[in-house]
């Protein structure tokens, strides 16, 4: 499947990104290469195929989630930089 250069502007677009036309160019060829190794992919017959083994062995089990104790506040503000009224004091983000 090889992309147009429309798609890429458009790619580019939602992407946020500003590219010369060299980068369109150069990117479109890369684009296009990976979907073309995308498409032989998808004609590979993976029914015969096992699984991917999990993570974990067959069997482990993880640690049981038990609620514990959180820090108070005074524990959470302990090494902040600027803390006041029990609450983290920060910068203004908006002017």
């Amino acid at each position: 499947m090889s992309l147009t250069l429309k798609e890429v502007e458009y790619i580019a677009l939602l992407a946020r990104l500003e590219l010369t036309d060299a980068e369109k160019q150069r990117y479109q060829q890369q684009l296009s290469y990976i979907l073309e190794h995308v498409a032989q992919l998808q004609k590979l017959d993976t029914g015969h195929s096992e699984p991917a083994p999990d993570a974990l062995p067959k069997g482990a089990r993880l640690r049981a989630d038990e609620p514990k104790p959180g820090l108070s506040a005074g524990q959470a503000l302990e090494n902040a930089p600027s803390a006041k009224k029990g609450q983290f004091r920060v910068p203004p983000v908006m002017e």
